[in-house]
């Protein structure tokens, strides 16, 4: 009976301390760096009613926003609510906010940063014990960057009838940012309104980047042949037009809406742009648009997708360039672009879907304008050789773009995908210039079937994303040598990015699964000296420390007697595999 009593008693402890674990659990906000915040909900008596404290504790520089006029973009600003079944609860009470400079906005904006409590009144429960469940929502900065708007729930079971146990607090309650909320909301929705004009402005904008620019000429020349036809066609097809710029953004919304819907993930724009097949596509789609614009090559469009076909068919065209025109845009967004969107996945989903589609419109507007009065047209520069240099100019700015955009990716395939552009820029000029309307039939496909097999080959060899098979150490002498004295077997990788047969070495040496297994299983330390510039260790001791002429590739194997092999240039990968096959196994 004892024994009975003494695991009785231990199970009621161990419940007890259970429930008093998830009580107290924090729960993560946000997180940047060593930047963080968390959360925990704790029943509370608050100037001696019952309310539920949401206590957050965090790091100095990431805060939340505590008015959505100063939060980066309407419905941003910290908001939090509960809910509980049988259970009544009053809006959030917040503390005094605390002051942040925002660079931005060149002026000091309210936030909550730290260590604070915000308090929500219960106005009537059932006095029993009962699941709560607090969201958090809003969106996180810190002085250098704003994470992604985010939406947090908090539950804990807090027992009612034991209200009179809680912590008491007493303290006076400064602000209230959800009535701010309600009065920006009130009658028309000042916020809702405000965001629309703010996405129509971006629609506009998207029509003077540089990623646009280059396609305005032909967008123009398009608009001038249509104001020739007959006024009913030429409006149909211009409203076709105007009709792919704002799918492109319904399509945005909807994919937006539905990743929200499935994951809770808030997406950005521009977030495709965060993956580097994507970015090394467009790129490559950039060098391809910015040689047609060179007259490198052409493009053969159907009668019927340019407008001379059927009015089905030219409406499709109509909606195909549209659609490219606001694809195009997206490299090139901006500050003003960032706050809509951000804004629009805050929303419901119809709100969030008008408020693209608005955005459409707003970069549809002035092709549509000029459409239903075509003697605006009569307004624009006479045809001439100023177009040509324009349109040629633009191509420039083109492969700027292109540069700019293939420079985020990573090192390694960024030396890949420059050598490919160049090899599918040969291609084209293969497509393009070896042959004319007067070559014979097989010699032209001849041609271009070869053009096309170099760059399929080409893309198959340079463009796939090579996986990390060996984890290279930064080049250190002082590492080095503590491997030589312990009798550690290295090898050591003279490179540089602009070392042609550096990629070579490394394609047909480094990713061979058996030299991989054999540099594993004999323990050796494996260096990547990097001689890229001439003031690195590597470049200096490759000529001093290692008596070689500093030319790369030169593969340096330290072996546990001290003896030196040099593999120069490119070898064969049995080479290396005869030395690590001589070698000790690590056991």
């Amino acid at each position: 009976m004892h024994f009975q009593q003494l695991s009785k008693i231990g199970i009621i402890l161990l419940v007890v301390l259970s429930a008093a674990v998830y009580a107290v659990g924090w729960t993560d906000i946000a997180k940047h760096e060593d930047q963080h915040s968390a959360a925990r909900i704790e029943p509370v008596r608050l100037n001696g009613n019952p309310a539920v404290a949401v206590v957050f504790e965090g790091t100095d520089d990431l805060h939340f926003y505590a008015s959505a006029n100063t939060a980066p973009a309407p419905g941003t600003e910290l908001t939090i609510t509960a809910k509980a079944e049988g259970v009544v609860f009053g809006k959030a009470l917040f503390p005094k906010p605390g002051q942040f400079h925002d660079p931005g906005l060149e002026k000091n904006v309210d936030v909550y940063v730290g260590k604070f409590e915000v308090y929500i009144p219960i106005k009537s429960s059932p006095q029993k014990e009962t699941t709560v469940n607090v969201t958090i929502s809003g969106i996180a900065c810190t002085s250098q960057v704003c994470l992604k708007p985010f939406e947090k729930m908090l539950t804990a079971q807090i027992d009612f009838a034991k209200a009179d146990t809680w912590r008491a607090v007493q303290r006076t309650v400064e602000t209230t940012p959800a009535k701010t909320t309600e009065k920006i909301a009130d009658g028309a929705s000042f916020c809702t309104i405000g965001a629309l004009v703010l996405a129509v402005l971006a629609g506009l904008s998207f029509n003077i980047m540089p990623c646009v620019l280059p396609v305005i000429p032909l967008i123009l020349s398009r608009l001038i042949s249509q104001a020739r036809e007959q006024s009913g066609r030429r409006i149909a097809l211009g409203m076709a037009f105007c009709l792919g710029m704002i799918l492109f953004f319904a399509a945005f919304a909807v994919a937006a809406i539905a990743i929200k819907t499935a994951t809770g993930t808030v997406i950005n724009w521009g977030d495709h742009l965060r993956y580097p097949s994507v970015v090394l596509a467009m790129g490559l789609f950039l060098v391809a648009f910015g040689l047609f614009m060179f007259d490198v090559f052409g493009i053969a469009v159907p009668s019927s997708l340019a407008g001379g076909g059927s009015t089905g068919s030219g409406m499709t065209g109509s909606v195909a360039m549209g659609f490219f025109a606001a694809l195009l845009s997206t490299p090139c967004s901006g500050a003003i672009l960032a706050a809509v969107v951000i804004w629009a996945q805050t929303q419901s989903p119809a709100m969030s879907l008008l408020a693209f589609v608005v955005m459409g419109v707003g970069m549809a507007l002035p092709y549509a304008i000029i459409v239903l009065i075509p003697s605006l047209l009569n307004k624009l520069p006479k045809p001439g050789d100023w177009m040509e240099h324009i349109r040629k100019a633009m191509g420039f700015i083109l492969l700027l773009i292109a540069v700019k955009l293939l420079s985020a990716l990573p090192k390694e395939r960024l030396v890949d995908a420059l050598f490919y552009a160049v090899i599918l820029s040969f291609c084209l000029w293969m497509w393009g210039s070896w042959v004319n309307f007067a070559t014979p039939t097989g010699k032209k496909w001849t041609v271009r079937i070869a053009a096309a097999l170099i760059a399929i080959l080409s893309g198959f060899w340079l463009l796939p994303a090579q996986k990390t098979l060996l984890d290279w150490k930064p080049y250190d002498a002082a590492m080095v040598q503590k491997a030589i004295e312990s009798k550690q077997p290295v090898v050591i990788k003279f490179t540089a990015d602009w070392c042609t047969n550096c990629v070579v070495v490394e394609k047909r040496v480094y990713h061979d699964p058996q030299v991989v297994k054999l540099l594993k299983e004999k323990n050796v330390l494996i260096i990547k000296a990097d001689t890229t510039t001439k003031d690195m260790p590597a470049t200096k001791d490759l000529t001093e420390l290692y008596g070689e002429s500093g030319t790369v590739p030169v593969n340096i194997i330290l072996l546990p007697d001290g003896e030196q092999i040099k593999l120069r240039g490119i070898f064969d990968k049995q080479e290396l595999i005869n030395i690590l096959q001589k070698l000790p196994g690590s056991g």
